[in-house]
């Protein structure tokens, strides 16, 4: 059997066994209301939202749909995990092509896990002149290994577990299932 068919088993018996902590429709809700979180508080700073990708992707595109004001969209590619299920050294793959000079920045990404992403992610827009940074996050992990105070908005917290969907991936793969699963065992 080729490696990309045994991926794809490994993928596939990981999903069927999986346990779901939310729902797309509960997910769906979540958003909404983070999203109203947001405009109550950045709704007249013309900001520019920034994804951060790849996990970032799906909550950016159901978020900003939701976010009935002026602003921005663009993205940066920087990342730990490469599709493993462990973080190594931070990776830059891409930078905004706004300028973030005197700005309000809202960064949005997939998960809050540990925050060694985040922080390096919000040192380089202050760098870049960013007036304000904040940042928006779908999931927050609960644990104790946190290497910053957290993200600024948050939709749901969810156990320390292995986590997959809505943009949060499992070795590169189900970032689209309908809803936020926890892997067994991991």
């Amino acid at each position: 059997m080729s490696e990309l068919n045994q991926l794809f088993r490994e993928i596939r018996q990981v999903r069927e066994e999986a346990d779901c902590l939310y729902t797309k429709d509960e997910m769906l809700l979540e958003i909404s209301k983070l999203a109203q979180l947001i405009t109550d508080e950045l709704s007249e700073t013309n900001p520019i939202v920034v994804g951060i990708m790849n996990g970032g992707l799906i909550p950016m595109g159901l978020l900003v749909s939701e976010l009935d004001f002026p602003l921005q969209i663009d993205y940066l590619h920087a990342t730990r995990y490469r599709d493993k299920t462990n973080g190594g050294e931070l990776q830059w793959l891409a930078s905004p092509k706004i300028p973030m000079h005197d700005r309000t920045i809202l960064l949005v990404d997939d998960i809050h896990d540990e925050g060694i992403t985040l922080e390096a992610i919000k040192a380089y827009c202050k760098k870049e002149g960013a007036k304000k940074v904040y940042s928006a996050v779908l999931v927050n992990k609960i644990h104790d290994r946190k290497n910053n105070t957290g993200a600024d908005f948050v939709a749901l917290e969810i156990p320390d577990r292995y986590v997959f969907g809505f943009g949060m991936d499992y070795k590169g793969l189900l970032r689209n299932a309908p809803g936020i699963y926890a892997v067994k065992g991991l």
